[in-house]
């Protein structure tokens, strides 16, 4: 079986018996960018996951350690950072339910049981390692990345980096609603 998930992962060697366990080492090339606007994980850029997957009685639990380099800039200065992320999570991946065949002695047995729906579940012996992948990565990402703490940004008139400016810069100030008057002459100069 073959998918075009890249995040797809094959527990075909994993026997079904609660206590077995196998661990790889995955590195993923091809993704699409993960992360936020200004600070993401490139599609280029590899990621690589250490994973454990044991089998239990109710499916298969995941454990992992994530590690990606993210690219963005700082926001105050837009030069470029890169961020060094290694995190881990951990995912129960149920075997697949055969809703059709649980029988309904009772009423209130027929309702959906909403903690059910949200349950990640197995595809035949494939799970979709993408959500946790993804959680790990961009919910540990700073929401402003910076170059440095002591980042102090740009002058907000003529858009330089304040590191590179003179202590003494300074602008004139100038109300620009008479901006459009500053060429003017009067017809009896």
């Amino acid at each position: 079986m073959t998918t075009k998930n890249p995040f797809s992962f094959s527990c075909h060697d994993l026997p079904r018996r609660a206590g077995e366990m196998r661990e790889y080492e995955l590195t993923y090339d091809e993704h699409e960018p993960i992360g936020v606007p200004l600070l993401a994980v490139p599609s280029e850029g590899p990621i690589y996951v250490d994973l454990r997957v044991e089998a239990v009685a109710q499916g298969v639990l995941a454990t992992g350690t994530v590690s990606a380099e993210a690219l963005g800039e700082c926001t105050r200065c837009l030069d470029p950072v890169t961020f060094d992320i290694e995190e881990t999570f951990q995912e129960l991946f149920h075997y697949q339910l055969d809703y059709r065949q649980k029988p309904k002695s009772n009423p209130t047995e027929a309702l959906v049981d909403l903690d059910e729906v949200e349950l990640l579940e197995m595809e035949g012996d494939f799970i979709n390692l993408e959500g946790p992948i993804r959680d790990a990565l961009v919910l540990n990402l700073p929401l402003n990345p910076l170059c440095s703490e002591d980042c102090p940004g740009l002058c907000p008139t003529c858009g330089l980096k304040w590191i590179d400016l003179p202590a003494d810069h300074a602008h004139a100030a100038s109300d620009i609603r008479w901006a459009g008057l500053t060429d003017w002459k009067s017809p009896n100069s």
